[in-house]
């Protein structure tokens, strides 16, 4: 680990920057909040999101009390690409396993669509205690797969990149048209990069969102389903009221594989949450991890 800054921001939680080396050698990097010893929260973005998309959570919980912290996936915002284009659930699984060893603790965790299916993957496979709860943010296994659609369609368009960032911000004011478009945009350059062809793209690799076919998608949401059978922890799904990513149908499915599942609706959410509604998605998740503190 290497501490690279802090942020304090007066009268209220530190942020720092730490990084993870995993093993394949490709570096993670991380905001945390809090201290060692006290209650592990580790928050995993969503596809095509970055570690910043919870920056409002983890300083919450660190003033509350919490050791918590946010990493970039591979692939994603400032972690490393991998050379092997290796971003499958099991690898992305391998990952939080160091993030967690990295953190010292067993904690809880909160995964964002992507996030939630790899704490899913990575539970599920556990033989030890890997976490002692977890919060999906807007996930099943089984999602609809018109939302879907339209979310992989976002994710791999835009080849060429943008010309500045106002054009960036219609592209994702047409992507959310329930999320009021900020007057400015500038917030988005942590999301973009600018490459040698002197155009703006997004941060993440293009080797990431690979096509998949209906039956390869189907034979992952069965395996997901059946490694859900193992996890036993007590499980909190926050659902956006207005998502067209997860319905009743996965939902009901869901709580068959895991009879403990509760549920948390935003309203006026849609599929991202935390960026939609960030204030309600902490009211809905805090009582949840007061009543879940790490066991003695």
């Amino acid at each position: 680990m290497n501490s690279a800054h802090i942020e304090q921001s007066h009268g209220r939680s530190a942020l720092r920057t730490e990084r993870v080396r995993t093993d394949d050698e490709l570096t993670l990097v991380a905001t945390v909040s809090g201290e060692r010893g006290q209650p592990g929260v580790i928050l995993l973005h969503g596809g095509g999101q970055t570690r910043h998309s919870w920056r409002g959570t983890v300083r919450t919980l660190g003033e509350l009390g919490y050791h918590a912290m946010a990493f970039d996936a591979r692939g994603h915002g400032d972690s490393d690409w991998s050379p092997k284009s290796d971003y499958s659930y099991n690898r992305l699984a391998d990952d939080l396993e160091t993030v967690s060893q990295h953190m010292g603790c067993v904690p809880a965790m909160i995964g964002a669509s992507m996030g939630g299916m790899t704490a899913m993957h990575a539970i599920g496979r556990a033989t030890v205690s890997l976490a002692r709860a977890m919060v999906l943010v807007d996930i099943a296994p089984r999602v609809n797969p018109k939302g879907l659609k339209r979310v992989n369609d976002f994710l791999n368009g835009h080849h060429d990149g943008f010309a500045n960032i106002e054009e960036a911000a219609d592209a994702v004011a047409a992507y959310n048209p329930h999320r009021p478009r900020p007057k400015n945009p500038q917030g988005l350059m942590k999301n973009l990069r600018l490459r040698e062809d002197g155009r703006l793209h997004w941060h993440w690799d293009p080797g990431f969102f690979r096509a998949r076919t209906d039956e390869q998608r189907e034979r992952q949401s069965a395996r997901l389903l059946e490694m859900c059978q193992q996890i036993t922890i007590p499980t909190l799904l926050v659902h956006g009221a207005e998502s067209d990513v997860v319905n009743l149908n996965g939902i009901d499915e869901l709580r068959t594989r895991l009879p403990q599942l509760e549920i948390g609706t935003v309203p006026g959410a849609g599929h991202m949450i935390a960026g939609d509604r960030n204030e309600a998605f902490n009211v809905a998740i805090m009582p949840f991890l007061e009543r879940h503190p790490p066991t003695v």
